[in-house]
Order: structure tokens, then C-alpha cells, then sequence
């Protein structure tokens, strides 16, 4: 599968805004897409396929030395194929240069993403009971530390 990964821009925010519907139970809309593109503490990319259409995103938020990875997502046709690999890799080598750590919640039912975080050395930090809705899910917070 041929693409690349590229910063957000408006020509991104209605694939983003499909793949927040198809992927989570409370997306994210485009106007809520749209001020994160000037939120100066906050960094979008996206896999962007051949013909522009939006394949995967994640979104990364810094304060100061903390980091902290709002979605990971990636198109379900798409998956498997190491988009959201890459997509966390950028901000795992960020992290490393820059942070003292990142941190992000998942779903413990969504097996394969956390698989995939485990997999980039982030480890449970704790849980936050009942953080999502449709089903309601604790979320697990997991955390990964770097030393520079």
C-alpha cells in the first residue's frame, strides 16, 4: 500500500473527521479537527494514500516535557498494514529527543492497539473507571517513560 505521512491540514479535516465516525464511539467532529490545527501545543499527522484520501491519523499534545497521544486511527480496510506502526513511531522518536514521557488511555477490549503500544514500550500505568461511553470501558492509562 502506497503512502505517506504528512502534518494535518484543512484539506485533511473531512477523511480525519470520517475515520473519528468509523473508529471511535465519540468522535471527534471537523470544527473540533479544525481549532487543533491552531493549537500551538499540538501536533496532527496523517498517512495520506495515493489519491490524498485519508488512510490513518494520531494526534499529539506537549506541555512542556509531557507528551500526550490523543488517537491513534487507522481506516479498518487498512489495518495490519503498519500505518498506525509509523504513525507512533514519529511521536516515540519525538518523545526520545524531546519528552520525559508520553502517555495515552485505550480500551482494554481494543486488543490489538494495545498490543501495537506495548509493542513501542508503553506499559500500564493505571485505569480510569468507566472513561468511555457506548460501551462504558475503563480506559487503560499507559505511560512511556524515556531517559535522555
Amino acid at each position: 500500500m502506497e503512502y505517506q505521512l504528512v502534518p494535518m491540514d484543512r484539506s485533511h479535516l473531512s477523511g480525519v473527521a470520517e475515520l473519528e465516525r468509523l473508529c471511535f464511539s465519540t468522535p471527534w467532529n471537523e470544527t473540533m479537527l479544525e481549532e487543533e490545527l491552531f493549537n500551538p501545543t499540538a501536533s496532527f499527522i496523517v498517512a495520506e494514500g495515493a489519491e490524498g484520501e485519508v488512510l490513518g491519523y494520531a494526534g499529539l499534545h506537549v506541555v512542556l516535557d509531557e507528551g500526550y497521544i490523543d488517537n491513534v486511527a487507522v481506516r479498518p480496510s487498512c489495518r495490519r498494514q503498519g500505518i498506525g506502526d509509523r504513525l507512533l513511531d514519529v511521536f516515540c522518536r519525538f518523545g526520545q529527543a524531546h519528552l520525559a514521557f508520553l502517555t495515552l488511555e485505550v480500551r482494554p477490549s481494543n486488543q490489538a492497539a494495545v498490543a501495537l503500544y506495548c509493542k513501542h514500550g508503553f506499559q500500564e500505568a493505571g485505569r480510569r473507571k468507566d472513561y468511555y461511553q457506548d460501551p462504558t470501558e475503563d480506559a487503560l492509562l499507559l505511560t512511556r517513560t524515556f531517559v535522555r
